[in-house]
């Protein structure tokens, strides 16, 4: 689609989507950020742009001195991970229920955990070093946390709830894949709401037209602390991706002895970054959104009954190398639960072995957009690699 952009007070919006498709409360809080004497250049809204917390889900913002912890959203560090298996589809029995079943047995799901202590996939030695590593600077992290080591440490490896996910999808060679989603769980979440508060009580932020959009600024004790408590938050949730790829691994195997798996594609959509764009060193918040420089490999999810997507960036500077990280909500949660029932949710969900009960209306494929449309607005920012469609979904 052609790029579209709206005028801002300090700063222009860039839109891969048409402004009169965005939901008023979206561009509003657009318009918000395009504001802030900080923001560099312009601010990137992706096709799956949509209202949220402060900065929209679905935007990219570069800021010179500053960073807003509401841009990168409270579940820092959320994203996704993919890999092919060497399995195809003739591989899989008539039934999926019994893999579901086991999965959901080894991965806890919605606020379930590992029981205060590291889950099996710690086992692996690579994964077991980074754990160490990283709860050896807990301590160090704002005081106010100290108390979530256990919890934090009994949930690596466990998938949440909302919209994270677990699936086994098919490309279209009839490739068997496995593929999830789920960030920094209670940790991130604890961090972040920390941080946004304090950022509200600063004096600069006074005069802001959303005092969720709150920054900390370069040089002082907050900013430093921030940031040192977010990239903390990151590399948990990186770990938590990749202690659950070891326990699924395990669980394929048990099932299918002669399973192998590739590299995963790993990313995050939830994240500050340090970057160079228009020549100037930024930092880059990415809310609902995936980095997409050239040639990088990424994954766009639709929905638990539509297709999925890895792409490769193509490096568009317009998107600061970014693209969307899924299909987008069209309705929100409270709106799904009165739009749609159960019998709803089976029909949408047909073929797909999952959960079809009113505890996860919400995630129905009816709310949110339509991937195909989205990829085809972004088709400037990414090139389909490969296109996956679940066979099951594990949700929380």
């Amino acid at each position: 689609m052609s790029l579209s952009r709206i005028r801002g007070q300090q700063v222009d919006i860039h839109l891969w989507v048409p402004a009169h498709e965005v939901e008023s409360g979206a561009l509003a809080q657009l318009r918000n950020v395009a504001a802030l004497p900080w923001v560099f250049h312009h601010v990137a809204a992706m096709a799956d742009v949509h209202y949220g917390k402060g900065a929209t889900v679905g935007s990219v913002i570069a800021m010179e001195g500053a960073v807003s912890p509401a841009a990168v959203g409270v579940d820092i560090g959320c994203g996704m991970g993919a890999a092919r298996t060497s399995l195809s589809a003739e591989d899989l029995p008539e039934s999926l229920r019994a893999l579901r079943q086991d999965i959901e047995a080894a991965i806890p799901v919605g606020f379930a955990d590992h029981g205060g202590r590291a889950s099996e996939a710690s086992r692996d030695r690579a994964l077991a070093a980074e754990r160490e590593r990283l709860f050896a600077a807990f301590e160090d992290l704002d005081p106010e946390v100290h108390r979530l080591r256990g919890k934090a440490l009994g949930q690596v490896g466990t998938l949440g709830g909302g919209n994270h996910f677990i699936e086994v999808c098919l490309d279209t060679s009839g490739a068997v894949w496995i593929m999830l989603h789920s960030g920094s769980r209670n940790i991130g979440k604890t961090l972040a709401e920390i941080h946004i508060g304090r950022a509200r009580q600063l004096a600069h932020n006074r005069d802001l037209p959303d005092h969720d959009l709150a920054v900390f600024l370069a040089g002082t004790p907050e900013m430093e602390a921030y940031r040192h408590d977010l990239f903390w938050a990151q590399r948990y949730a990186l770990l938590n991706r990749r202690a659950m790829f070891a326990l699924l691994q395990a669980v394929v195997r048990r099932h299918f002895p002669r399973a192998r798996f590739e590299e995963p594609v790993l990313c995050h959509h939830n994240y500050v970054a340090e970057e160079v764009h228009y020549g100037r060193e930024v930092l880059v918040t990415r809310k609902g959104a995936i980095r997409a420089g050239r040639g990088e490999l990424g994954i766009i999810p639709g929905s638990m009954g539509t297709q999925s997507f890895i792409v490769r960036g193509l490096g568009n500077e317009e998107s600061f190398q970014s693209a969307s990280h899924g299909a987008g909500r069209r309705m929100s949660r409270g709106e799904a639960k009165r739009s749609f029932n159960a019998h709803d949710l089976e029909v949408q969900t047909a073929g797909v072995e999952c959960r079809k009960d009113r505890g996860v209306i919400d995630e129905i494929p009816g709310a949110y957009k339509d991937i195909d449309r989205v990829m085809e607005q972004q088709r400037d920012l990414v090139e389909i690699v490969a296109e996956l469609k679940q066979v099951l979904c594990v949700k929380g």
